[in-house]
């Protein structure tokens, strides 16, 4: 299968997005060929070494060992950046170096912060291993680390110099995280492609048996979408806001219940479905839509439970989300299969009525 390749224009330059089925194994020549150095910090988590370190060991300098983080999202922390600082220094890296992340958000998240500040910027190589990171996490800049008091609380815009995407990794996924990567891929129909979204509600059978052509395709839709409104707004002060459709409650339900209940996309398919029910109560989008987005994520499985949280715990973190401008939240309402629409008048009743009607508590 070819490769698709996307260029993502950014402050630090450009910089490609290859998609492929098998492409991980071209990883080593292919850094040799883009002229990154050969000083790397490879960071990425047991399980995923385990799978797929395999094809990556070209990256490491004989006697080298890759920084293996803790798994999930809770490993999002300063304590493991500083971690990845002291493997830094045992190496000796300098501004010649590069990190090259091979993992899911939360280990590109974490060595991209890592690359962003250490020596004040070093080289950042996205090699992301799951759905979610593939569509979402790797492009477009957004590295850094969570705080006990909410999520992403500590962080930088950071582009990197190489996306690597090997669609053939995906079909190592557990089904659960693989199908919490799609709620991801759903959220860009949502807010920027009708097609897409169709294809998903038609093709949840061919996407869950990973078909390759399948999930090449919607892959490099989802990067293409990403990468247009990275392009238009790199540091989220208009038009990128779109991107955070249903993160907003997505976000509060992960940190009300420590980072332990939800994948990261799980937490945003209620945050979806939440801020559709309130597009809807305000004249935003047609109850067929809505209809039509809560019948697609029912129909591809089960979400952990959210009866028995309370929807003023979440109001305390969303007071303190990053959407929170001068007081006031953006929030992202759904226009339609396709269209979005940004306000900052969203009321804390308004808000409670959402959460309760994806089931939670007052």
């Amino acid at each position: 299968m070819s490769m698709t390749r996307i260029t993502v224009t950014s402050e630090r330059g450009p910089y490609p997005v290859l998609i492929g089925s098998g492409s991980l194994a071209t990883l080593p020549p292919l850094l040799d060929r883009h002229g990154f150095d050969k000083q790397r910090l490879v960071v990425s988590s047991a399980p995923i070494w385990r799978l797929h370190g395999g094809r990556a060991r070209g990256l490491l300098a004989r006697g080298d060992r890759p920084a293996l983080m803790a798994v999930g999202e809770r490993a999002k922390t300063l304590a493991t950046v500083a971690g990845l600082y002291d493997a830094c220094v045992k190496r000796t890296l300098d501004r010649a170096a590069a990190v090259v992340a091979i993992g899911g958000g939360v280990v590109g998240d974490v060595a991209g912060f890592t690359a962003a500040s250490y020596l004040r910027g070093i080289g950042l190589v996205q090699v992301p291993t799951t759905l979610l990171s593939q569509v979402d996490s790797a492009i477009g800049g957004k590295v850094g680390v969570n705080l006990p008091a909410g999520k992403n609380l500590v962080g930088a815009f950071y582009s990197p110099s190489l996306v690597l995407c090997d669609t053939d990794v995906l079909s190592t996924l557990p089904r659960r995280e693989f199908r919490a990567g799609l709620y991801e891929v759903v959220k860009y129909g949502v807010i920027s492609s009708p097609k897409l979204f169709t294809r998903v509600a038609t093709g949840l059978e061919a996407i869950f048996a990973h078909d390759p052509a399948m999930l090449q395709s919607i892959v490099a839709e989802c990067c293409r979408i990403k990468a247009r409104v990275v392009m238009s707004d790199e540091r989220e002060s208009g038009p990128r806001r779109v991107l955070n459709f249903g993160h907003t409650i997505g976000h509060a339900l992960e940190a009300i219940t420590g980072y332990r209940r939800f994948r990261h996309g799980e937490a945003v398919g209620y945050g979806m479905l939440a801020a559709a029910w309130l597009s809807t109560r305000r004249g935003a989008l047609a109850e067929a839509d809505l209809a039509r987005l809560s019948d697609l994520i029912e129909a591809m499985g089960p979400l952990p439970r959210v009866t028995d949280l309370r929807a003023a715990d979440a109001l305390d973190v969303i007071a303190r989300d990053k959407k929170v401008v001068s007081g006031r939240l953006h929030f992202v309402l759904a226009g339609g299969i396709g269209s979005t629409v940004i306000v900052s008048d969203v009321t804390t009743r308004e808000l409670v009525l959402a959460m309760q009607a994806i089931g939670m508590q007052a």
